[in-house]
């Protein structure tokens, strides 16, 4: 609970005007997420990459990964067969023990750990019972991790399950139609949801409680033509989705380029938060890592700009008064 409300009035920290920034031109909020957070070795890096730019990152975390042979054997998910996962389970305990390490030490780094349920399954046709239990067993997966492969857990680490789990984002982004996602998502304590695509950088919306936040289309390519702001669908229109590190150069430098010009738009304009999505897989040879990367490493030391987490961007936007209704907000 203090490490809540200490990253609230860090959050908050960020709107008081300084001295020479115009009523009118509140900092620019970044907020990068990644899904999956299983990589021990991208967990480092992405680690190490927020320390040296002043970054503040979220991890949506698929539950399987923490999840050795003998869980394995016990997980099912909603219609699913039992043992059965969309992107595996750990390897090890020894995997497990270094991923839990990971997870502890970026926590106390101020970095926001998230659910990604479990198995990546596409839940749009769940019911909101099926979404319960699988938040269900992402919460006692959580809960018994430590104790699962022989370790003490930190203290502090039940109150981070319990209380300092506060978003979620959908596999495969399956959002819609949402209601019974919602109400499950209320009912397993979460503050927000990061499952949406907009037409471009746009305020979050409320919906029955739960702030729904978007990942948005930006102008990528030659043509810029729009793309959803997020690595694997770089990956898919850049190499149809097939590892290609021949260009690896090249797709970095497009996807720089997208970022940087959906961030250049904001910051000369409205700012609006500019959200960005990336895997624990670095696809394309690492291009759209080393794209983050340079981003974060040109934008993230200005004065007037604020690399955050979701939950430290909350309050940050409440404050502004920006928080849109449902019935406001431009989606897809």
């Amino acid at each position: 609970m203090f490490r809540w409300f200490f990253k609230a009035s860090l959050a908050l920290s960020l709107v008081a005007p300084a001295a020479a920034q115009a009523a009118d031109q509140p900092k620019q909020l970044v907020i990068i997420s990644f899904d999956g957070a299983h990589d021990n070795a991208l967990w480092q890096k992405s680690r190490e990459m927020a320390a040296k730019n002043g970054a503040h990152f979220t991890y949506f975390l698929s539950c399987t990964f923490l999840m050795n042979q003998a869980a394995k054997k016990a997980y099912q998910a909603p219609h699913q067969k039992q043992g059965k996962s969309n992107v595996g389970f750990a390897q090890s305990d020894d995997e497990i023990r270094e991923r839990l390490g990971n997870i502890w030490h970026a926590h106390l780094e101020g970095h926001d750990i998230s659910s990604h349920a479990c198995g990546h399954f596409d839940g749009r046709q769940w019911s909101e019972a099926d979404w319960s239990k699988e938040f269900a067993t992402f919460r006692s997966t959580l809960k018994n991790a430590w104790k699962g492969v022989d370790l003490e857990e930190p203290k502090g680490w039940q109150d981070l399950v319990d209380h300092g789990i506060h978003g979620f984002r959908a596999p495969y982004l399956s959002a819609t139609p949402g209601a019974d996602m919602i109400a499950a998502e209320k009912k397993a304590g979460f503050a927000y949801d990061a499952s949406l695509v907009t037409k471009g950088p746009a305020m979050p919306v409320e919906e029955a409680g739960i702030i729904r936040f978007g990942l948005p289309l930006i102008p990528e390519g030659p043509r810029e033509k729009p793309i959803i702001g997020m690595d694997y669908n770089l990956f898919v229109r850049h190499s149809n989705g097939t590892e290609d590190k021949a260009d690896s150069k090249a797709f970095e430098d497009r996807s720089y380029a997208a970022f940087k010009e959906a961030f250049d738009k904001q910051y000369a304009g409205n700012r609006i938060p500019l959200q960005l999505g990336f895997h624990f897989v670095e696809m394309n040879g690492g291009a759209y890592w080393r794209a983050l990367d340079r981003l974060v490493s040109d934008v993230c030391h200005r004065a007037d700009v604020a690399c955050v987490s979701y939950s430290e961007a909350i309050p940050v936007i409440k404050a502004r008064g920006k928080l849109q209704p449902q019935a406001q907000a431009s989606g897809l």
